[in-house]
């Protein structure tokens, strides 16, 4: 009998620390409360587009853009579309080239401009659109251009040819300087001169070029999957306002990443920055 009680006793021991574990990431709602990842997917069956706010160099973050984009294949087909800020407008026709078979990878990877951790974090998601037919759009702004708002303003852009203009959103852009994800970065410390009030507008023109071509790409009865830096639709502000500016009707779902020291609680700070949040533990590894 005493034996017995031991052994219920480690037994219950075992199971608790088995329960409790280290998890790699907790999944919380816009309230800040523990939510499972099927019901993350469920609220994304009547979806137009999803906003995937990651940490670029957060591996968990990538993951789990791989197991949604599967998940989101078998629940739409072909009527899902994928697109990603690491990839310019201008490089479209490379990209088309490549997932029609016209061209082959290692011309598509020599020619594309192409981030540093492709091969670990995005080319996967590549790769998967190729082998099941789906469309993916290079939805940002040409890095020249946005160097080019960085000096000028959105005036700069007007001088430039009508083909340059292709790779862009109508202008003038809608511009509103007084939300946080703007009017924050001309408080930035450490910038110093540096900072201008078109220092923000080069932050915009990425975020209206990538709602620009989110929408010129999705349609009714489709969901365009959208890949980005966190900041990118946080606050429900960036991307998520100019899609919503251009189409206040469009239901859009938000994905925002974070890393805390403890991932059994979402921070105040932390909660209500998108509809759901990845917590990730701040040990994690990072992929660059």
């Amino acid at each position: 009998m005493k034996n017995f009680l031991i052994l219920s006793i480690i037994t219950l021991f075992l199971f608790s620390s088995f329960k409790t574990g280290k998890p790699a990431y907790v999944l919380y709602n816009k309230d800040g409360k523990p939510v499972k990842y099927e019901k993350m997917l469920k609220q994304m069956e009547n979806a137009d587009i999803v906003l995937f706010g990651e940490l670029h160099d957060n591996p968990i973050s990538h993951w789990l853009q791989l197991e949604l984009t599967k998940d989101l294949y078998l629940q739409n087909g072909k009527n899902l579309v994928l697109g990603a800020e690491m990839f310019e407008s201008d490089n479209q026709v490379i990209m088309d080239e490549y997932l029609s078979g016209k061209i082959s990878q290692r011309n598509f990877e020599d020619e594309i401009k192409l981030w540093s951790n492709y091969k670990t974090d995005y080319k996967p998601l590549v790769e998967f659109a190729k082998d099941s037919g789906l469309y993916f759009v290079a939805t940002n702004v040409p890095r020249r251009y946005a160097a080019l708002v960085n000096k000028l303003g959105f005036e700069g852009l007007e001088e430039l040819s009508d083909e340059a203009k292709t790779f862009l959103p109508p202008l003038p852009p809608a511009y509103d300087s007084t939300l946080n994800c703007y009017a924050s970065m001309m408080k930035m410390e450490g910038m110093g001169s540096h900072v201008t009030a078109n220092f923000p507008k080069a932050q915009a023109i990425k975020d209206a070029t990538m709602a620009h071509f989110i929408l010129q790409n999705w349609k009714p009865g489709k969901i365009l999957l959208h890949y980005h830096g966190a900041y990118h639709s946080q606050n429900f502000e960036s991307i998520f306002w100019y899609l919503k500016h251009e189409n206040p009707t469009l239901k859009i779902v938000t994905i925002h990443s974070v890393t805390q020291d403890d991932t059994s609680e979402l921070t105040e700070k932390n909660t209500g920055a998108a509809d759901f949040t990845i917590c990730v533990d701040e040990d994690m590894t990072r992929t660059r």
